[in-house]
């Protein structure tokens, strides 16, 4: 909608580029302090301890929010391909397959809430079962995008044909109705959302063996490998899909699957389906680990109601009531979707939004307060520290800008982006926390002085915040 394809390619190498150099900020301190709950320790830690507890607390809810919100929205994004399905099949549903009708909103919010459950399942198998699984995902992953660059335009160029260089690459289209210049810069909210929550491995640092140089490094082939490997899947999605035009006449929940139908016929179309389907429920359960981690950090400091027992690990190290919790949380989240999908859809928003502005006040307060120091990293970023924090910082600056906007103009109640909203509220749950919150009970000035002290000195090992001892590793 945004742009058109030439806004998208274009977009997306300007994305990889940035989103490298905002994980290469956050990979430094990722090495340097590999605590769960880590985003938001990281910024606590580079707006020294003098301010620190009130940045911590501030980005904690950020992340917390980001995270849980991530963990619903792909529950819903599974049940849509599956869902799209009945519109593939022409099955005829009561009021019709639309988001106006109450009576499908409430078949997705089911569909998407067993999705979820069976994303939080499988996070409670045994951790060497769970290595498989998560073993298992990565060679579907590889199946789905394999299948995608070479299923995909070989069938449609057998069947509806493939677009030419200039619809593919040239042309330019503006249905967002904003002014030209902004219509264009929204197309980030495409492209920057496929790369968010690259800081996912620092989450799971206590629990991995040599987190200061296992972490930070994963963090880096993430951002590298999902950039250059989406930035292919979309040149061939922008050769292999049809025209503008049949793109917008498609009735489905997700388009993608009639799509599928068009090149590779009803059987391939569901297969396609299924796989992208099953693929999002294990990259949903990824986020319900990196989500309950976070939950489990901020429990874990005592700042929960009931934190003792959200803070509580297993016999293997793994805090599965944390799990549980986030859980529920996603599960009340999902149930938006009946009254309206125009609160659920801002959750996208929501969450793109609070990640932004975490990495961006971590690169800001990185460049103004906290320059020189981190010493311990094994990922220091040498003489180029301070462009690369600047340009962390006015990046996400831009990338806020763009999840806060309104999607459609002009904006009416029914296209209304909430999501600046529910930030704004958000952030006010953060202050709140901040005042009521004893300074001895949640990131108080000894743990962040202990911290940032270790962090800046050689050989230094650094602790959980709360002095419990460290999760058992995973490898």
């Amino acid at each position: 909608m945004a742009g058109g394809p030439l806004a998208m390619w274009t977009s997306y190498l300007i994305t990889i580029v940035f989103m490298s150099i905002s994980c290469a900020t956050l990979s430094e301190l990722c090495s340097a302090l590999p605590i769960s709950g880590s985003l938001y320790i990281w910024a606590s830690q580079v707006a020294g301890p003098k301010y620190g507890r009130f940045v911590g607390i501030i980005v904690a809810w950020w992340a917390a929010c980001a995270w849980t919100t991530f963990t619903a929205v792909c529950s819903q994004a599974s049940a849509y391909y599956v869902l799209s399905l009945v519109a593939l099949y022409e099955v005829d549903f009561p009021g019709g397959v639309s988001n106006e009708n109450v009576k499908w909103r409430a078949v997705v919010w089911i569909v998407s809430e067993g999705f979820l459950l069976a994303a939080v399942a499988l996070n409670c198998l045994p951790t060497r079962w769970y290595r498989w699984v998560l073993r298992g995902a990565i060679w579907l992953i590889c199946l789905d995008f394999f299948l995608c660059i070479i299923w995909l335009p070989i069938g449609a160029s057998k069947t509806y044909g493939l677009r030419t260089g200039h619809e593919a690459f040239l042309t330019t289209n503006n249905d967002t109705g904003a002014p030209a210049g902004w219509n264009w810069i929204l197309s980030f909210l495409f492209t920057a959302g496929t790369l968010l929550g690259f800081e996912a491995a620092g989450h799971v640092a206590e629990e991995t063996k040599d987190a200061s140089t296992v972490c930070a490094l994963n963090m880096l082939r993430t951002v590298v490998v999902s950039g250059i490997g989406a930035f292919i899947a979309l040149v061939i999605f922008l050769l292999s899909t049809p025209d503008i035009e049949t793109m917008f006449s498609l009735n489905a929940p997700q388009p993608f699957v009639l799509i599928y139908s068009m090149a590779l016929g009803h059987g391939g179309g569901t297969f396609m389906t299924v796989l992208a389907a099953v693929v999002i429920i294990f990259n949903t359960s990824a986020i319900v680990l990196t989500a309950s981690r976070i939950i489990f950090a901020i429990a874990r400091d005592g700042a929960l109601p009931f934190s003792s027992w959200i803070g509580r690990v297993d016999n293997n190290g793994r805090p599965q009531n944390a799990v549980a919790i986030l859980y529920y949380l996603s599960a009340v989240l999902l149930c938006t979707i009946i009254p309206s999908t125009v609160a659920f859809t801002s959750l996208i928003s929501v969450g793109g939004v609070s990640l932004a502005a975490s990495y961006g006040l971590t690169g800001l307060l990185r460049l103004t307060v906290t320059p020189n120091k981190f010493k311990t990293s094994k990922f220091p970023l040498g003489r180029a520290s301070k462009f690369i924090y600047a340009s962390t910082a006015l990046w996400n600056a831009l990338l806020f800008a763009v999840f806060v906007s309104p999607f459609l103009f002009p904006v009416t109640a029914q296209n209304l982006n909430f999501g600046g909203i529910i930030f704004g509220a958000i952030t006010i749950f953060g202050l709140i926390s901040y005042w009521t919150i004893p300074g001895d009970r949640w990131l108080s000035r000894e743990q962040l002085q202990h911290m940032y002290d270790g962090a800046n000195e050689a050989a230094q090992v650094i602790n959980p915040p709360s002095g419990i001892e460290q999760d058992a590793p995973m490898e």
